[in-house]
């Protein structure tokens, strides 16, 4: 019997650990580990934050939903992991063995990269985690009561920029609504190198296509910008401009959780777990890892650090195949590894309309070339991201990972989500004798 435990229950963790289950006899015990007691559907969070949805309604309780599928669930903090010793510590002092881990914790907010960043201790608010939204929920309503400058935007080395753009654009349609945009400018600042970059680049008319809306909605767009530090009242960049603003919200860097960066040779500098195709790790190989907190490089070199989003669809991937890969070591199943083909697909609801952007795949080839980089945009776009919000929580209640249905209307319109590694049929190159 192998145990495998899954840390962290998000848009990654929780998949896996489904996933997991669906395809391990029961012989072989799942582990789920979360340092917070709800399953969230992250992508809502700009609306909890602008009071347009509870926060109760996205969210999922782990220990009642994940016992049901046949997993266990461990409610505790890991504060260590061995990976040498397959050993991980928590938060109340029990110590558990693992035959394989699957590192799922999704990022740690880096709000020290800049002064002043982030609610608690800084000026700035953020949509990036529950407890964050609710606390942006409540200095929304505040700033409604006397109303004043709006900044919107993302830090350098931000990696996830969709949810600015999503909660810029509906601060707009929220101000319109309530009679008060005339009185609240709004300025968007943004470290990619222009908007519609989205941290990986060449997707076909984003650029022209974000810039439109910001004009149509008149708000000031300030593109290649890098911030260097926040006040109550004001965000100061790095070339001396000083931007004032009641309310803020800029998205952060972020970096793998502390135990992983003290965990030697598991992580790069910022604590992202390097990764082989497979996404097992290079020197541990009872280590997998799925989402935001694996390693992946830049799509390209910006003028301003940015880095490549990990979320969503590709989360998913990553645990298809990280569950196949382990049942084919265990020997459950027979065949190739395989790796998610990593197509990056992202609903956006501006308001008043909404944008889908597809990249297939997330990373170029050598020449800088996709198979497909699409834009679609109308209110039907918001619609579907709001239906989906559906769809995803009942798949979360019923132990669904991608079910069979979905993975053939994704098959249909050409994202396998992964695909076999096939070995090398050639031999070894030999060297000719003198």
């Amino acid at each position: 019997m192998a145990r495998v435990v899954v840390i962290g229950a998000g848009l990654g963790g929780l998949p896996a650990a489904y996933e997991l289950r669906h395809v391990l006899p029961r012989e072989h015990k799942i582990t789920l580990i979360s340092n917070q007691p709800k399953f969230t559907f992250v992508p809502s969070l700009p609306w909890v934050a602008l009071g347009l949805k509870s926060l109760d309604s996205i969210q999922l309780d782990l220990a009642k939903t994940v016992i049901k599928h046949d997993i266990e669930f461990i409610h505790a903090a890991v504060t260590a992991i061995n990976p040498k010793l397959r050993q991980i510590k928590m938060d109340d002092d029990r110590t558990l063995d693992y035959d394989y881990a699957v590192i799922a914790t999704g990022p740690e907010l880096a709000l020290d990269a800049l002064k002043g960043l982030g609610p608690e201790g800084g000026y700035t608010q953020s949509i990036c985690n529950p407890h964050h939204a609710v606390l942006a929920g409540e200095a929304w309503e505040q700033f409604l009561e006397n109303p004043g400058p709006i900044v919107v935007g993302a830090s350098p080395g931000a990696s996830c920029f969709g949810p600015a753009y999503e909660f810029a654009f509906l601060i707009h349609d929220q101000l319109k609504r309530k009679g008060l945009r005339s009185q609240v400018p709004i300025t968007f600042i943004t470290s990619e190198p222009y908007a519609g970059h989205l941290g990986i680049g060449g997707m076909a008319t984003s650029r022209w296509l974000m810039r439109k809306f910001m004009a149509d909605r008149e708000i000031e767009l300030m593109e290649n910008t890098a911030i260097s530090h926040f006040e109550a009242d004001a965000v100061h960049l790095v070339d001396g401009r000083v931007i004032p603003s009641k309310f803020t919200m800029v998205l952060p860097p972020f970096r793998g959780p502390k135990f992983l960066r003290d965990a030697v040779g598991l992580t790069d500098a910022k604590g992202f777990v390097p990764v082989l195709p497979t996404y097992r790790h290079p020197e541990f190989d009872s280590i997998y890892a799925v989402g935001v907190v694996t390693q992946l490089k830049a799509v390209e070199q910006t003028p301003i650090p940015t880095g490549a989003p990990k979320v969503g669809l590709m989360s998913e991937e990553m645990a298809l195949a990280v569950a196949q890969n382990i049942a084919l070591e265990l020997g459950v199943t027979s065949g190739n590894q395989c790796r998610p083909t990593l197509q990056a697909i992202c609903f956006a609801d501006f308001g008043n309309t909404g944008a889908l952007f597809l990249a297939d795949p997330l990373l170029p080839d050598a020449a800088g070339d996709r198979k497909r980089a699409l834009i679609y945009h109308g209110i039907w776009v918001s619609w579907m991201k709001a239906g989906f919000e559906k769809y995803f929580l009942t798949k979360m209640r019923f132990g669904w990972t991608i079910p069979w249905f979905e993975k053939i209307g994704f098959r249909a319109i050409g994202l396998p989500l992964v695909e076999p590694i096939i070995p090398s049929l050639e031999p070894d190159p030999v060297q000719a004798k003198a």
